[in-house]
């Protein structure tokens, strides 16, 4: 499917700020760009760089008034997500040097704190893809998805034991317990076709069967019509904006996804 995505940002500058943006997606295995535009308001000097991550960031110094953001994207991707039925769980000294990292416990999501929670929600069920599924459908089950719940960063332990939390909170559960079953699992921000209210969205990927699946618990089917914008071990390497110095937040901000009815010219 075709998706027409992009964001409006405006921030209030009081005193020059250095900032680092995460909002340019790039074409993979999973999603193709064919059309962008990225403007700045008014235009400074930015500076773009991959991270350790593969994400694409700007780096810039916004000047004193007001700066704005306008991104638009139109990206062919997968209208289903990918299931498998055999998914088999990959022992650690079999994984590829890249895919390490995601089994080390971070700053969100303390995987040696769900070791034995992980292996009660798995108990009885074939190491890997399945593993992985009971996992996504605990977090449904047990911790309610709301988009309105607070917005400060907390971390897995902190949103299991709070019963709720926001997208961002949901994945990082995930990525905790498949941790801690040495499945390797990483934080994804991007976009989602359909989703109510429209924001950007979080979700989490494991890595089983020698490739990267998609799992959303706050999604009660799974769903395709995703862009990928970053990749990171948590919510702390896929922030769409950082800007460093006294607190600055956006004054307005909107995210919208449209799906396209034929390819673009």
């Amino acid at each position: 499917m075709w998706l027409r995505t992009g964001c409006d940002i405006t921030f209030d500058v009081c005193i020059a700020t250095p900032f680092i943006l995460m909002l340019r997606p790039r074409s993979g295995v999973q999603q193709w760009v064919a059309r962008e535009s990225y403007t700045l308001k008014p235009s400074v000097l930015a500076v773009e760089f991959t991270d350790n991550y593969g994400n694409l960031c700007q780096r810039l110094v916004a000047q004193p008034g007001e700066f704005s953001i306008h991104t638009s994207a139109d990206i062919l991707t997968a209208d289903r997500l990918n299931v498998s039925q055999v998914g088999p769980f990959e022992d650690v000294q079999n994984l590829p040097d890249a895919v390490l990292t995601y089994l080390l416990p971070s700053r969100y999501c303390e995987a040696d704190r769900f070791i034995d929670l992980g292996q009660q929600i798995v108990a009885g069920l074939p190491p890997g893809y399945d593993q992985v599924a009971a996992i996504e459908s605990w977090i449904r089950e047990n911790i309610r998805f709301n988009p309105d719940a607070s917005q400060f960063q907390l971390s897995a332990v902190e949103v299991n034991q709070q019963g709720e939390g926001v997208c961002r909170d949901l994945a990082h559960v995930g990525i905790a317990l498949c941790r801690g079953l040495c499945i390797p699992a990483r934080m994804v921000v991007g976009y989602l076709h359909g989703l109510v209210p429209m924001d950007f969205h979080a979700w989490f990927e494991a890595y089983v069967g020698g490739r990267w699946y998609t799992f959303d618990a706050t999604q009660p089917h799974a769903r395709g019509g995703r862009v990928t914008v970053a990749y990171g071990h948590d919510a702390a390497d896929v922030a769409i904006y950082n800007q460093f110095g006294p607190a600055l937040y956006p004054r307005e901000m909107s995210v919208h996804v449209e799906l396209l009815e034929t390819a673009p010219d």
